[in-house]
């Protein structure tokens, strides 16, 4: 594997920052002023937009899938513990 350009370090862990974001804002829903998540949803989906084939391919599945839990357990090294989906990757 071709180790990542700064640049994409950046992105991935602007990425990463996103995605804790959006696995805090989830639960808060119900709070009274509760973190808007249609942003969070638009700035996650220009990611995907933006990553490219020299990014892993397993990541911009989880993208395209709306699948961020299992996104942000593959930007920590954690990708064992996401099971396998009914697409069969």
């Amino acid at each position: 594997m071709i180790a990542p350009t700064p640049q994409q370090r950046e992105t991935l862990a602007r990425l990463a920052r996103t995605l804790d974001e959006y696995l805090d804002a989830v639960p808060r829903q119900k709070e009274p002023n509760p973190p808007d998540l249609l942003e969070i949803f638009a700035r996650l989906d220009a990611f995907e937009a933006e990553l490219d084939s020299s990014c892993p391919a397993q990541l911009r599945h989880y993208l395209h899938q709306k699948s961020y839990r299992k996104a942000h357990l593959y930007l920590q090294g954690r990708d064992a513990e996401n099971l396998r989906g009914n697409c069969g990757r």
